[in-house]
């Protein structure tokens, strides 16, 4: 693993310059300290140990661009279709809602019950508490049902939220993604691309 580079901001351009070098990528991860650099810019942090910053992956191909515009959960299911959604969401200032996704799929794979405690708190502080930045919108069942949870965690015990926060991607981000410069400048450059070869 790689850290992102103290100092460097997180951009758009960088996220489609590591995915066209998707052979030599790394995950890359910020940690917890980095808080910012000497000229106090931010940097991109979370309670969490460590995030993806980009997923490696390669670099999709024009059908499956278009196969994303017909499925969804077909898009969500590939690295590159979570990374380009990601860039996305990020300019409509939502990429909580993938993010707190992520984790909670990475939450499922824990079998340590103390690992499985830690992680389900780190979501919770990150994505659910009112006083997180990056809160997620859910409605007050869900709500309850994750504050009860919290006192016996489990590794499924976010997935109503998760369902949630996957439903309201579906419904509300994905159809601007679908209309969005990103997505249409991703399949575009894959045409010409495929077209010179």
């Amino acid at each position: 693993w790689c850290l992102w580079p103290r100092g460097q901001e997180f951009d758009s351009p960088g996220v489609r310059e590591l995915m066209a070098q998707h052979k030599d990528s790394e995950s890359l991860t910020v940690r917890n300290e980095d808080r910012g650099d000497s000229t106090g810019r931010p940097i991109h942090t979370s309670k969490l140990e460590s995030i993806q910053v980009i997923e490696e992956c390669q670099n999709p191909t024009a059908d499956e661009i278009l196969s994303w515009a017909q499925n969804f959960d077909k898009m969500m299911k590939t690295p590159a279709g979570r990374n380009i959604f990601r860039e996305f969401l990020r300019t409509e200032y939502s990429e909580e809602n993938l993010l707190f996704w992520l984790a909670c799929e990475d939450l499922k794979k824990e079998q340590n019950k103390d690992a499985i405690e830690e992680k389900a708190r780190l979501i919770y502080e990150d994505y659910i508490s009112i006083l997180s930045p990056k809160e997620v919108s859910l409605d007050s069942r869900v709500r309850e049902v994750i504050n009860r949870n919290l006192l016996d965690p489990s590794c499924h015990m976010y997935e109503d939220a998760q369902l949630q926060i996957y439903t309201l991607m579906h419904r509300d981000s994905f159809p601007r993604f679908l209309n969005s410069q990103i997505y249409k400048s991703l399949l575009e450059s894959t045409r010409s691309s495929t077209s010179e070869t």
